[in-house]
Formats: C-alpha cells, sequence, structure tokens
C-alpha cells in the first residue's frame, strides 16, 4: 500500500527546527520567484538568513527526508553533468510541492495567529459609518449602480471583519497581558497609562460612532437592503464558469448561493452593532469586556504596589513558610517554628485546679502516653453546658422591637419604590440630550444630579467621553460632549437646572435587557 503524503511529518521528527529552517529558506526563494533550488543554494540561502547553517552533507538528508514526506519534489540536475560518472552521480534540484506550499502557508497563518495581539481600530468605524452613508444614499435612488453598490458591500465587509477580527484578538491579549502581570512588572506598569487611555478613547469612539452605525443600518434596511444584496449577488454570479452536467445558466444556481451568503454577512454585521431583546450586539459587550478591563488593570497595579511596598497576600506567606519549614535543621525546630507561627496551645477555657496538680505531681504521666491510656480530665458539668464555672444571672429582658422593625421596613421599601421609579424614569434606551430628558420629579431629579455628579469628577481635562457606574452598582451612565452645546433647561418641582448640553445614556443595571436599537 503506497502512504500518502505526510507534510507535517517534519513537525514531530527530530532536527525538526533543521527541516524548519530548510524549508523556510525554500519559501523564501519561491517569494523571489525562484522555482528550484541546489542543496548548496539551500545552504547559501540559510547562512544570509541566519548568518550561520549546517554543513552541505546534513542538509542534502534533510532535503531527501522531506522528499520522502511530500513536501518537496527531486528533479535529477543534469544541467552540470559533464561525464558519465557526473550522470551516474545523484544531484537533484528540489521545488516545493502542491502539499508541502499549502502546510507552510498553514503553519505561516498559525504563527500569524498566536503573535497577532490586534487592536480597537476606532478609525474603522469612522470608515464603516462614512460607507454606510454612501450605500444610503444608493439605496434611495431608483435604479442604484450595481457596480457602486458591489464596491461598497465589499469594502463594508473587508472593513468590518478587520474590525472584529482585531478587536478579539486584542481582547484576548489584553487578558493574557492582566493575567501575566507578574512576567516584567517594569514594562507592565509603564503600559498601562498608555493602555487605559487607549481603551477609554475607544470606549467613548464606540459609544458615539457606533450608535449612528445602528441609526445607519436601520436606514439602509428601511430603505431596501436585500435588493441592494441581491445586486452584488447578481455582480459576482455573473462571472460563473460553466457547468460539466451539462447545466443551461450555472449563474442561476450561483446567484442562489450569493443571494443566502449576503444575507448571512449583512446579518451578521447587523448583530455586531444592533441589539435584540435578550441578545446584546456584539459591540455593547465588546464596550462592556473594555469597559471592566480597566478596572482589572488598576486592581493588577494596586496588587503590584503592594507588593513593592513591602505587603505580601496570604499565598505569599504560606510559600515563604512551606520555604522555612524545608529549611529546618530538625524536627525540634520544626515544632518550635509551628508553635510561633499558628499558636496553638491547649484549651484556655479548661482551668486546672489544685487537686488535678496534686494527682499529677503523686501520679505524673508521661508525655508519650497516649490519650487512650492517660487518666481522664474530670470537667464541671455547667462548663460542658455553658462553657463557663460560674452561674450567669437573670439576663436582661428582652426589648419588643417588632413595631420599630415594621416602620423600617415600611420606610425601606416606600424609598426603594421611589428609587425604582426615578430609575425607569432616567433610564434612556439610546444616547439622548440632556434637553431631552423632560420635567423630573424630586426623587428623580436628586438621583439625576448624583449621576452626573459622577459623571463629571470621573472625567479628565480635555476628554470628551466618559463611562462611569454608580457605587452600588445600580445604574451607569455615559457621557459625552457635544459640539457646539447651547445651555439647557431642566426643569423640576423645585427649580429649573440650567447648564450645557451634552449627550447621555442612563442604563438601569439591575432592569431586564429591554429591546435597544443603539450599540
Amino acid at each position: 500500500m503506497v502512504e500518502g503524503p505526510r507534510p507535517f511529518a517534519h513537525l514531530n521528527a527530530p532536527n525538526a527546527g533543521l527541516y524548519r529552517a530548510v524549508m523556510g529558506a525554500i519559501v523564501a526563494a519561491k517569494r523571489r520567484f525562484a522555482v528550484h533550488m541546489r542543496p548548496e543554494d539551500v545552504h547559501e540561502a540559510m547562512v544570509r538568513r541566519t548568518g550561520s547553517a549546517p554543513d552541505l552533507a546534513e542538509i542534502t538528508a534533510a532535503l531527501a527526508s522531506l522528499e520522502e514526506w511530500g513536501n518537496l519534489r527531486a528533479d535529477p540536475d543534469t544541467s552540470r553533468v559533464t561525464t558519465v560518472e557526473d550522470f551516474h552521480r545523484a544531484r537533484y534540484l528540489y521545488q516545493l510541492t502542491r502539499h508541502g506550499e499549502a502546510a507552510e502557508e498553514a503553519l505561516a497563518a498559525y504563527d500569524e495567529a498566536l503573535g497577532r495581539r490586534g487592536a480597537l481600530q476606532a478609525v474603522a468605524l469612522a470608515d464603516i459609518a462614512t460607507q454606510l452613508r454612501a450605500l444610503l444614499g444608493l439605496a434611495e435612488q431608483p435604479e442604484p449602480d450595481a457596480a457602486k453598490v458591489h464596491l461598497l458591500l465589499r469594502g463594508l465587509v473587508d472593513r468590518f471583519t478587520d474590525l472584529a477580527g482585531n478587536a478579539q484578538a486584542f481582547m484576548g491579549s489584553l487578558q493574557r497581558s492582566i493575567d501575566l502581570h507578574d512576567a516584567e512588572v517594569d514594562a507592565f506598569l509603564a503600559y498601562k497609562d498608555r493602555l487605559i487611555d487607549y481603551l477609554e478613547r475607544f470606549i467613548a469612539d464606540l459609544l458615539t460612532t457606533g450608535s449612528e452605525i445602528a441609526a445607519l443600518i436601520g436606514s439602509v434596511e428601511r430603505a431596501g437592503v436585500g435588493r441592494l444584496l441581491d445586486l452584488a449577488a447578481r455582480r459576482e454570479a455573473a462571472d460563473a464558469a460553466p457547468g460539466a452536467d451539462g447545466e443551461d445558466d450555472p449563474r442561476a444556481r450561483e446567484f442562489e448561493r450569493l443571494a443566502v451568503l449576503w444575507r448571512e454577512r449583512w446579518d451578521g454585521f447587523r448583530a455586531w452593532f444592533v441589539s435584540e431583546p435578550q441578545h446584546p450586539s456584539q459591540a455593547k459587550l465588546l464596550r462592556s469586556q473594555a469597559r471592566a478591563a480597566i478596572p482589572q488593570l488598576l486592581a493588577v497595579v494596586s496588587a503590584l504596589n503592594e507588593r513593592r511596598s513591602g505587603r505580601s497576600d496570604r499565598s505569599a506567606d504560606f510559600r515563604t513558610l512551606a520555604t522555612w519549614f524545608a529549611q529546618a535543621p530538625d524536627d525540634a525546630a520544626m515544632h518550635r517554628l509551628w508553635r510561633s507561627v499558628f499558636g496553638l496551645s491547649s484549651a484556655r477555657h479548661l482551668t486546672v485546679d489544685e487537686e488535678t496538680l496534686t494527682e499529677r505531681e503523686d501520679h505524673p504521666v508521661a508525655p508519650g502516653t497516649p490519650w487512650a491510656q492517660a487518666p481522664p480530665l474530670r470537667i464541671s458539668p455547667r462548663l460542658r453546658k455553658t462553657g463557663s464555672y460560674e452561674r450567669r444571672g437573670k439576663p436582661n429582658r428582652v426589648v419588643d422591637r417588632s413595631e420599630l422593625r415594621r416602620q423600617l421596613a415600611e420606610l425601606a421599601a416606600r424609598e426603594a419604590e421611589e428609587t425604582a421609579a426615578a430609575r425607569a424614569a432616567l433610564t434612556t434606551s439610546r444616547p439622548t440630550r440632556l434637553g431631552d430628558l423632560g420635567p423630573l420629579d424630586p426623587a428623580a431629579f436628586r438621583l439625576f444630579l448624583t449621576l452626573l455628579g459622577e459623571a463629571l469628577a470621573a472625567r479628565r481635562p480635555g476628554q470628551r467621553g466618559v463611562v462611569t457606574t454608580t457605587t452600588d452598582g445600580s445604574m451607569a451612565i455615559e457621557l459625552s460632549v457635544v459640539d457646539n452645546a447651547e445651555p439647557v433647561e431642566i426643569h423640576t418641582p423645585h427649580g429649573v437646572f440650567r447648564g450645557p448640553d451634552h449627550l447621555v445614556e442612563i442604563i438601569d443595571l439591575t432592569a431586564e435587557p429591554a429591546r435597544e436599537q443603539s450599540a
């Protein structure tokens, strides 16, 4: 039975590093349009790449093994044959096979995915919004240009795919940075300030631009996005090659396949920016992950600072104690260390009276006597029952505070209802201007002032947007600066609140998820 190609066998073989270096030299030569390589060429290329290389015999043996596994193809090298002896001597030219080239491409993609750090691309959000505005303009035309629609949708898919992939890679690398902060403490401390600023800028951009993208998606769908997707699918299907099964028009079947594919792409794109009941958008989840990463980073920095200042956690203490036990010279030193660290001694509530001491002097008990063979220790029944030798006096009368507890429960319930009503009055389903909040009752206005004060206190100079939560974690507020904002008024029973207009989104974190049309 003939064994098929095994292009990945060299990864687990001895001298795998040599095989990878040889294949790397051949792949690099192929990028320079070199088709065939002799062993001498491979040796020279490895010297140029790394500055050193194994001898020619080892490289020749490695090439033969790779040819056996199917990574390379060997052709007789007759270009330098001048005698019959040269003709019978084994000389080969090596080139990549289809299996070997596919394996190298797979390994390159694997290495790239492992080393990819990703990024939070705020610029991509602006590009997506620009392309959606152009797509909306085409959707509103009676007969949109199919070429323009196709190019816009292709650019939108490419930009969105890049955005989603980079964001996923960045959040994964960010979590690894948080989990592995012990590796390089100084580098982590220098990196965290820039990283927090980077996260805050992206959260602000995702809040504002993401809301605009969600609104544009709705406008495009109302204008008829299905017609645009069919135009793109029909334009791609026009290049379908004729089939071998005698099909009259293979473009029709290709159009059906591409129409389904484009609708799946649009549904995935829409789910990334538009929330549904019980299904928050991916942009909203990404924003939550980015917000959660900031306190995690700060907690790591706090732990590092405590460790640097000499404070240690319990796990570090136990590891140090284990080291001391391992370094103790004998059992007696271990027992002294044990008593010093844990302070375990006899029960303090068991007192020894004169009668017991006299009994021990008359009949001493060796320390090594098993407890089952030692004389019993007499304990007073009162001590066994109450834990004390002395009889306590009559306890004080218990004051009946049931009426006070009832009044407090009613007051707490009333305050909880007022707070819930205030949260419901302030909660917004999308970013809203301050001037649109409308009249507020006293409870809602007090809660609004608290939220506004926390947001303004958290915003730093020069920062356009801020996201913060209340101290009890029940509500979140996202506040953004509005360019050329005019003064607004909010009417309350106690007066009128005036101030510059802002874009605000207030979220009740205790309520059930509602239908949202914002990212």
